[in-house]
């Protein structure tokens, strides 16, 4: 019962569109199907090095320092305005087909890495692990370990399927003047829950 519970707590919060999302569905349009796997790969193996933080109790010693909240929270907010930013840029550039392949070629390292220091650097993330693993797992650590990386594999499966369904439907998401489009308006969307996450007192 309580399995179900979380279950349905960990889907709640994973389908609900978020700056992961925002940042698959970028690295999707940039490196094809690979890139929004990769940057999927790299969310949820932050959320495995939180998941480690809190079943160890490190999370905790996060959420509760305020300096150390606000250091993790401001370095993330500016993380998160950066790449809005280089969306914006190349949404006002012309790119050539040999820039695109190019950038291609590197695109699944760079969305891994992304995704991972997106995750990593959002401090929300230590809040919210320390105050959902514990209500279903308690203070087991195999308990916590395991529920943390049930929510990992869940949040990969999801932005997985938004990558593909962006790929899919990448020769129209590609045309010129529909990719600037949208590199403007997922790079606004990321500058502002930058913006968003360093107005936040918590």
């Amino acid at each position: 019962m309580e399995l179900a519970a979380f279950l349905l707590v960990a889907a709640v919060v994973i389908v609900t569109p978020g700056q992961d999302t925002a940042l698959t569905i970028r690295n999707t349009l940039v490196g094809a199907r690979r890139g929004g796997v990769a940057t999927a790969a790299g969310v949820s193996a932050g959320q495995a090095v939180w998941t480690l933080a809190t079943s160890v109790g490190l999370a905790a010693v996060i959420a509760a320092s305020e300096p150390l909240f606000r250091a993790v929270k401001l370095a993330g907010a500016a993380y998160l305005v950066f790449l809005g930013l280089q969306s914006l840029v190349h949404a006002a550039r012309t790119r050539s087909v040999e820039h695109e392949r190019d950038t291609r070629r590197v695109a699944a390292r760079r969305a891994a890495r992304q995704g991972l220091l997106s995750n990593l650097a959002n401090p929300k993330m230590a809040v919210f692990f320390t105050s959902l693993l514990p209500q279903f797992g308690g203070e087991s650590f195999g308990a916590l370990l395991a529920l943390g990386f049930v929510f990992c594999a869940m949040t990969f499966a999801w932005l997985t399927a938004y990558a593909v369904v962006v790929a899919r439907a990448g020769d129209v998401l590609r045309r010129p003047r529909v990719r600037r489009a949208l590199d403007a308006a997922l790079g606004a969307v990321l500058v502002a829950f930058g913006l968003r996450l360093a107005a936040q007192p918590r």
